[in-house]
C-alpha cells in the first residue's frame, strides 16, 4: 500500500514538473508557428526549416491531406480543421501568439485558412504553390473537374474520378473522391490564392517569401500579395532560391522579422 502511495505521489509530482516546464516554455517563447509542407511531401520535408525558427518560436509540422502518403484523404475544408486544431492546442499551451507557416502547397492552406478563420496572428508564405486556375486554363485535369462539379451538385460527391496532378511542372495520376477533387482544383474555390488573399477575415502580418527561380516570381507582388488586407508590419522578400530550396534560403531573414514583429 505504501508503495502504491508513494508511486502515485511520484506520477503527480512528474505531472505537475511537466505542467510548469511547458508553461516555461511558453513564456520564454512567445510565439508558436504551425508548419505545413507541399504537395507529395511530408512533416520531415519542412523540418529544417522549423528547427531554425526555434530561437524564437516553437513549431509543430502536420501532416497534411497532399502529403505522398495520404493522397488527399480528405477535402479542403477538413484540411482547415486539422490546421485550426494545432491552432488551438498552441493557445492551450500557453503561447501568445500563433503564426502559419507553409511551403508550396502549405502556402496554399495558410491563405485559405485565414478565409475561414481569424484566429492566428501572422502567416508566412514560402514559395506558394498549387494553382488550380492555372492548370484548368491549360487542361490539365479540366475534364474531371467538370464531372466532379455535375457529382457533387447531384449528390453524388463520393464517387471516385482520376486525373493528373501539376507539380512544378511534373505531372502524376491521383485518384480520389468527386468531393475531395473539388475542393482542392475548382479553379474558383480554396486553391485559387488570388481569391483567398484577397478574403483574409482580418489583417495581419504577412511575409511572403519567393525565390528569383520560382515559376511564380515573374508575376511579382500584384500576383496574389497585394491583394492581402494591409498591415504595416506584411513584407514581401526576394530570395536566391528556386522553388524547394526557398524556405531554408531564407530561414535567417524569416527569423528576423518573426523577431521585428513581437
Amino acid at each position: 500500500m505504501e508503495d502504491a502511495v508513494r508511486t502515485i505521489f511520484r506520477f503527480i509530482c512528474l505531472f505537475l514538473i511537466a505542467l510548469v516546464t511547458r508553461s516555461a516554455i511558453a513564456q520564454d517563447k512567445q510565439c508558436a508557428v504551425v508548419l505545413m509542407h507541399g504537395k507529395w511531401g511530408n512533416p520531415q520535408y519542412i523540418s529544417f526549416f522549423g528547427n531554425q525558427l526555434e530561437p524564437v518560436c516553437e513549431y509543430k509540422a502536420i501532416e497534411m491531406p497532399w502529403s505522398k502518403r495520404r493522397n488527399y484523404d480528405e477535402p479542403y475544408p477538413v484540411a482547415i480543421a486539422e490546421i485550426k486544431k494545432q491552432v488551438e492546442n498552441f493557445r492551450h499551451q500557453g503561447f501568445k501568439r500563433v503564426l502559419l507557416a507553409g511551403h508550396s502547397f502549405g502556402a496554399n492552406a495558410a491563405l485559405a485558412y485565414m478565409t475561414r478563420e481569424d484566429d492566428v496572428d501572422g502567416v508566412i508564405v514560402l514559395a506558394a504553390g498549387h494553382s488550380p486556375s492555372y492548370m484548368y486554363q491549360q487542361g490539365i485535369g479540366k475534364d474531371a473537374v467538370d464531372k466532379a462539379r455535375d457529382l457533387v451538385a447531384a449528390g453524388k460527391g463520393g464517387e471516385s474520378l482520376s486525373m493528373d496532378d501539376l507539380n512544378q511542372g511534373k505531372r502524376q495520376p491521383i485518384r480520389m473522391k468527386a468531393e475531395v477533387l473539388l475542393s482542392y482544383f475548382d479553379p474558383h474555390g480554396l486553391g485559387n490564392m488570388t481569391l483567398t488573399s484577397s478574403r483574409f477575415k482580418k489583417p495581419v502580418p504577412v511575409l511572403w517569401v519567393v525565390g528569383t527561380r520560382d515559376p511564380l516570381f515573374p508575376f511579382g507582388t500584384g500576383y496574389a500579395f497585394d491583394k492581402i488586407p494591409r498591415h504595416e508590419a506584411s513584407k514581401y522578400l526576394v530570395v536566391d532560391a528556386d522553388h524547394a530550396s526557398t524556405p531554408d534560403v531564407s530561414a535567417s531573414q524569416v527569423v528576423e522579422w518573426l523577431k521585428a514583429i513581437q
